[in-house]
């Protein structure tokens, strides 16, 4: 029986669910008669945690004797909170689950309660190595780790905690993987990161994100396109800007971790940027690629927030031409300093977020009215669904996943494109 990996949160969880499972079933775990199920959590909203914890006990309910094992941020950061639940067998951390003799004793589960956690300072971890992954289960597009953790301390963040302090990977080990994953059939690969932008302060050299993805692209003639994940502007350097500029097969789709739109907000989060570095940022990009789209990431309801401040977050929607938005109503994470400083009441937080969100739908709605009519390359992922360059959802029929089909854009329903495959156009 197949160990059953569930995850949340980022994209590198994703990555490293696969090393997960196949470290796990190197182990012998897959050849429990029950089954197993591993847990890859994440910390960075207290509701995700919930949501972890919610599951772990659905999991347990539904087989009894399964062997449950969590691990991942939310593991890293509280072992307490998940070694006190009994439907848990097995705590690790972030630096553990990625090593096939940590589920070893697993079959027998030879271990007392002093060693239900595994979890270690992650601080103490220097480096990280460039695990080479095959496939990325059920995913039309593969994931590749360039770098984990962080060495800067916003002050809302508990992620670095759960990740250490910034690590890359080699650039060689990155490129393998590439290549590897291209071999295997995936015509798009998605960097990926904790801080992706921080990429190679700690290698020889000193390489930057820019120089790793130019390498990417020389190096691996036959990928069809590289995406990245979130990155942090500020840290944005001129090589990669001017992949931006000239690599059609680097992908006009930029996530940014913006945050807030206001100056002393920005300042009380610890970010690097202000509001003015953001949206000049946008327009400096846009006149480099005008086909770019931005999403981003704004907090809504941080603590000390007026309602004045809160108005520049909303506002930036327009002025950075953002198009993807994710939302996160400020929840205080236990350890932090943004936890101890004058809390926003929560319903003027609710009212926040749904009014950021509603900024984002209208500014989402603006973009797929724009695309009417022209012709757009669809990665398909699924069920007749498929993603854009820009990273639009969009229906089509036709296509299996992985594939990508050139197609023009009818219309929308409000949520997703509506795509006609070009050769059943022509038909």
């Amino acid at each position: 029986m197949a160990v059953e990996v569930v995850t949340f949160g980022c994209r590198l969880n994703t990555y490293e669910s696969e090393v997960m499972r196949r470290e796990a079933n190197a182990a012998g775990l897959g050849e429990l008669k029950n089954g197993a199920v591993i847990f890859n959590t994440c910390a960075v909203t207290a509701e995700a945690v919930r949501q972890a914890k919610q599951s772990i006990r659905k999991a347990r309910r539904e087989n009894p004797q399964a062997r449950i094992i969590v691990t991942g941020c939310a593991a890293q950061t509280d072992p307490t909170a998940f070694t006190a639940m009994g439907e848990v067998d097995l705590v690790l951390g972030n630096e553990e689950k990625l090593k096939a003799h940590n589920y070893r004793a697993l079959p027998d589960f030879g271990v007392n309660d002093t060693e239900k956690a595994r979890v270690n300072d992650i601080m103490s971890v220097t480096e990280t190595a460039g695990h080479m992954v095959d496939a990325i289960e059920g995913r039309a597009r593969a994931f590749v780790q360039v770098q984990n953790g962080c060495d800067h301390r916003c002050t809302f963040c508990i992620i670095p905690y759960g990740r250490g302090n910034s690590r890359s990977v080699p650039m060689g080990a990155v490129v393998e993987q590439v290549k590897r994953l291209v071999g295997n059939g995936y015509a798009e690969v998605v960097l990926t990161g904790v801080d992706m932008t921080s990429f190679g302060a700690d290698l020889p050299g000193a390489p930057k994100l820019g120089r790793l993805v130019k390498t990417i692209l020389r190096q691996v003639p036959d990928l069809q396109r590289l995406r990245l994940s979130s990155i942090d502007s500020i840290e944005a350097d001129d090589d990669l800007l001017e992949a931006i500029a000239t690599e059609n097969r680097l992908m006009p789709h930029l996530h940014l971790s913006l945050q807030s739109g206001d100056d002393m907000i920005l300042k009380r989060m610890k970010r690097r940027h202000l509001r003015d570095d953001s949206i000049r940022f946008c327009e400096d990009v846009r006149r480099l690629r005008p086909d770019i789209v931005f999403g981003a990431d704004i907090i809504a309801g941080f603590p000390t927030e007026t309602e004045r401040m809160f108005e520049n977050s909303e506002k930036i929607v327009e002025e950075c031409g953002l198009t993807h938005l994710h939302v996160f109503p400020f929840s205080p994470r236990e350890g932090t300093p943004a936890a101890r400083m004058p809390q926003v009441d929560g319903g003027a937080i609710k009212r926040r977020a749904a009014r950021l969100r509603a900024a984002g739908e209208a500014a989402y709605r603006r973009h797929i009215d724009s695309l009417a009519g022209l012709r757009q390359s669809i990665l398909i992922e699924r069920g007749g669904l498929g993603r854009t360059e820009g990273f639009t959802l969009a229906a089509i029929e036709g296509g299996a996943p992985g594939e990508i089909v050139e197609a023009v854009i009818t219309g929308h329903d409000g949520a997703r494109l509506i795509a006609s495959p070009l050769a059943r156009q022509a038909a």
